[in-house]
């Protein structure tokens, strides 16, 4: 059907008279759009049906991917890339007048995640694809993702993110697989012939609709699954207010995070979480009994991947079908779960780590309260064997302690594997935030760094770098990024590192004429590109390059005699709804940056730019076009981060604290291609520890500290000067939880290196030309290569999907 643009064009005119109902003159891009996606989907059909009938015929180990976020931004430009026939489709498209880019803007991102978990489950299922391992994602399809952002008047204004509006044309809905998912009701127990057997009865059941997209892996036969779960009514609801429990349904796959500050915010979110794994392992248990008369092998075939705490109720819903329905003991269900779930964490925050209160839990998941209850209970056991009379530690490492439900320490204890995603992250779980668990379970802790695609975050994003690096070292780093170190070798060819020079500035200025066409500024492409974008949250502090901005512009407007290489800072955030603080730093970037960018005399030196409605499609342009990587968090905070490998997959340089992944990334291109300052880890956790840090001392002994921070408040900003005092207050009356005072000295240093380093264009690109060398390591490609062989034991299927 693809094999030449000619056969493309007749197959597609005549799909599109059948799916739209009218002729080629008549149509819309939109109409365009969904007949080519129908078109590619029907393509991998047959594979996807051959890889799913494979993994069954050869009974092979499967992976089942839970995760809360699945931030999969757009696919079309990504499944024609990995299907190959991208230049066939696009030709075949211009012979009609069509623009393949056109389509892509018809299509909206899939906004199934807030951030950097969400994106590693996407690379993830694209990688486990390509490297035809069999592993599958499994997630909630929310009717609306992560809000739409609006910018008004400096303020984030969210709206509701519609990218269903249009359907979704890669998704299939497999109504015939739908499960019912009980909340609510009581449990019966009953002797049977001296067996205690339990009975959820009256509950209100909620429909779980699977819809399942194809995972196309690079260029290979093999298709895995993506599949989202709807929440829908049931024909027959035993509840009498129907028009409540048709909204209460409703609710549970209609918005990603749902604020949970209150009562009937935590029930909802709780919800989301049994949900998602309720419906999931019902559907994997189900198509296991197809292949296997029991579940005593059940670990053996199956493994489940909990992706940070939202899916850890997978362990009592295992053990629940185990013991309930399969009438297996406890021990051998244990046996079977503990050797079934492996778990990733992703944070050192406390308040990340999820805490259920019972009175919630309790009510709502009757039976699975039950079994966490024994499984605490079992635990504190063991514990009380190993450490007679320390219940203070028992105290600690309890699973429900102080009427509340610890899923971190359900996690640990429930799974076979612990790991963590940066080499100090990992180090920092085993030492210090969880070092009890350590202490216990050594043997579950191990560490796997995590990875991006570089298909799509090069590959896709950036087409004009990728065909230089094609011209210098050929393709086989495609399928193999380790071979990007070859690029090392044109350190010394001017003519390759004017190439490389050319195209980051064509990319820089294809963005900044989008910038100028969405806010009506106009930047310098010739300025440094020195980019922060991420979620928005103190400990990534925003706030400490805000400030700096506002010292360079002081120096500016007081110091006739400063010098400094022209820059464009660029934000891009998203703020929680309920996260106030969050919310004031991005009213104050806006604020600053109105100051400055209505300021002619600063114009040819300093611009600020906040991208509004940060999401991937708008990433993809933003990476390529970046010369520094702002990776700024508060040393030991960043578990790995996964932005500061997609700039340096592209070129630009890190400017970072030794923080998460920034450490590897700093191991792999030394430490002369990398800009780092400010506390380590370390000295955070020790200020934590025992005190010793006073954020006033540095207000009173640092004028440039006291001049940005009286700013603030003193009138500075006209009329908003009670805006921004909380922020104020965090630095000075709540003693600067983030070191934002503390590191402002070192960070502005390490801003000046940037400045001398840029001015040197050879030696910058030869910085730059390190970078992308080195990003090899950071594929998601080796990540998941790494858990199939130290985690989830299963092997390639390569030649077997036929």
């Amino acid at each position: 059907m693809f094999s030449n643009k000619e056969m493309f064009t007749e197959t597609f005119l005549q799909r599109l008279e059948m799916t739209c109902g009218k002729s080629f003159q008549e149509s819309t891009k939109r109409d365009h759009y969904h007949t080519l996606g129908i078109m590619i989907r029907e393509y991998v059909s047959s594979n996807w049906i051959k890889t799913n009938e494979s993994y069954r015929a050869e009974k092979e180990k499967q992976v089942y991917y839970l995760s809360i976020e699945f931030l999969l931004g757009k696919l079309l430009r990504h499944n024609l890339l990995n299907l190959g026939i991208d230049d066939v489709v696009e030709e075949g498209l211009k012979e009609l007048g069509i623009e393949l880019s056109d389509l892509e803007e018809m299509e909206a991102d899939a906004a199934l995640g807030n951030g950097g978990l969400g994106r590693l489950a996407a690379c993830f299922m694209d990688s486990l694809a390509t490297l035809d391992l069999p592993g599958h994602g499994c997630g909630i399809r929310y009717k609306h993702g992560l809000f739409e952002q609006k910018i008004v008047d400096g303020y984030q204004v969210e709206l509701p993110e519609q990218w269903l509006r249009h359907g979704h044309v890669w998704e299939v809905r497999k109504a015939d697989l739908a499960v019912d998912v009980p909340f609510w009701g009581r449990v019966e127990a009953i002797n049977n012939n001296g067996k205690l057997e339990f009975r959820h009865l009256e509950a209100e059941t909620v429909m779980a609709v699977p819809y399942d997209l194809p995972v196309v892996g690079y260029q290979t036969d093999t298709v895995n699954t993506l599949r989202l779960w709807s929440a829908e009514t049931t024909p027959y609801p035993i509840n009498r207010d129907i028009m409540k429990y048709k909204r209460d349904t409703e609710l549970i796959s209609e918005f990603l995070y749902p604020d949970d500050t209150h009562d009937e915010g935590k029930i909802l979110r709780l919800k989301q979480q049994y949900f998602l794994v309720s419906a999931s392992i019902r559907s994997i248990v189900r198509s296991y009994r197809k292949q296997h008369a029991s579940l005593i092998d059940f670990h053996k075939y199956v493994g489940l991947h909990i992706n940070d705490t939202h899916p850890v109720l997978a362990i009592p819903e295992l053990m629940r079908v185990l013991i309930d329905e399969e009438g297996m003991s406890w021990e051998d269900a244990w046996h079977i779960t503990t050797n079934t779930i492996s778990y990733t964490n992703h944070t050192t925050l406390a308040e990340a780590l999820e805490k259920w209160p019972v009175r919630i839990f309790q009510p709502l998941l009757p039976r699975i309260f039950m079994i966490v209850n024994e499984i605490n209970e079992r635990f504190c056991q063991d514990l009380w064997t190993q450490y007679p009379g320390d219940w203070r530690k028992i105290e600690d490492m309890a699973i429900i302690a102080h009427d509340q439900v610890k899923m971190a320490h359900l996690a640990i204890v429930g799974s076979y594997s612990v790991n963590g995603v940066a080499a100090i992250h990992t180090e920092i779980l085993k030492q210090r935030e969880m070092n009890q668990f350590y202490q216990v379970f050594p043997e579950k802790f191990n560490n796997k760094t995590n990875g991006i695609t570089h298909r799509r975050w090069l590959i896709k994003s950036n087409p004009k770098l990728t065909s230089l690096i094609n011209e210098g070292i050929g393709t086989k780093w495609v399928n193999h990024p380790e071979h990007l170190k070859e690029l090392q070798f044109f350190q010394q060819d001017s003519a390759f590192l004017e190439q490389l020079y050319e195209i980051k500035q064509d990319n820089k200025k294809s963005l900044a004429e989008k910038i100028k066409a969405k806010t009506g500024i106009v930047v310098d492409p010739l300025s440094i590109f020195d980019v922060q974008v991420k979620r928005l949250h103190a400990y990534k502090r925003q706030l400490l390059n805000v400030l700096h901005i506002m010292y360079l512009y002081n120096r500016l407007k007081e110091d006739s005699s400063f010098q400094m290489y022209p820059r464009t800072f660029l934000f891009g955030a998203k703020a929680s709804p309920g996260y106030y603080y969050a919310k004031k730093i991005i009213k104050l970037i806006n604020t600053i940056a109105e100051k400055i960018n209505n300021d002619k005399t600063v114009s040819d030196k300093l611009k600020v730019v906040f991208l509004e409605n940060y999401r991937v499609s708008l990433a993809e342009e933003i990476f390529p076009a970046s010369d520094v990587s702002e990776q700024i968090s508060t040393a030991s905070k960043e578990a790995s981060g996964t932005g500061n490998m997609k700039f340096m997959m592209n070129g630009a340089l890190t400017l970072g604290t030794l923080d998460g992944a920034n450490i590897e990334i700093k191991e792999h291109v030394g430490d002369d291609n990398i800009f780092i300052f400010g506390l380590t880890a370390e000295e955070v956790m020790n200020y934590y520890q025992y005190g010793g840090y006073t954020s006033v001392d540095y207000y009173h002994h640092d004028k440039r500290i006291r001049q940005v921070v009286d700013q603030l408040t003193n009138g500075y900003f006209g009329d908003l000067d009670n805006e921004f005092e909380p922020i104020h207050d965090s630095l000075l009356m709540e003693n600067d939880q983030y070191f934002v005072l503390r590191d402002f000295s070192s960070y502005i240093e390490a801003q000046r290196e940037v400045g001398k380093a840029y001015a040197d264009q050879n030696r910058w690109l030869k910085m730059s030309l390190a970078n992308i060398a080195n990003s090899g390591f950071f594929s998601s490609d080796r990540t998941i290569q790494q858990y199939a062989d130290d985690i989830w034991n299963i092997s390639s299927v390569k030649g077997k999907v036929r």
